[in-house]
Formats: C-alpha cells, structure tokens, sequence
C-alpha cells in the first residue's frame, strides 16, 4: 500500500476563505446567532487579512447587561 501525497494551494485556500461564499455562510451563522439572542444584539461580516470574519455583539445597554448577567452570546453559539 502505498502512501498518498498532495500539496495544498495556500493561494487557493487564501482566496476561498476570503471569497463571497464564505462571507454568505458566515452571515447565515452570524444571523442565526443574533436571532437566538433578541433585542439588542447587532451582526457584522469583515475580510481581515487572512479569511473573512463574523462577529455578534451586545449593541444595547440592557442586551449587555443581559449578556454579562446569562452569557447570552456564548449559549447563542452552542
């Protein structure tokens, strides 16, 4: 049996980390994570320098207080 190489496209994988379908995905997760939370939370997509970022945070004060209080946002992702 003989043993199976292969070498990865670092640039292919660089540009499929950064392309729009990534960035549909991740939006789709981030969705889905602001709506397991309620009012008050708020949802943005970014391309960084290596991959293409989501992020969902408290964006009022009683959703922050809620937040700190029940660690909404770490159950939201679960």
């Amino acid at each position: 049996m003989s043993k199976m190489q292969f070498k990865l496209n670092s640039s292919g994988v660089s540009s499929l980390l950064k392309s729009a379908e990534m960035q549909n995905v991740l939006s789709k997760q981030a969705s889905a994570i602001k709506n397991r939370c309620g009012e008050g939370y708020e949802q943005d997509i970014f391309v960084g320098k290596n991959r293409a970022n989501a992020m969902v945070w408290a964006d009022s004060y009683q959703a922050r207080k809620e937040n700190m209080e029940n660690n909404t946002l770490l159950k939201a992702v679960r």
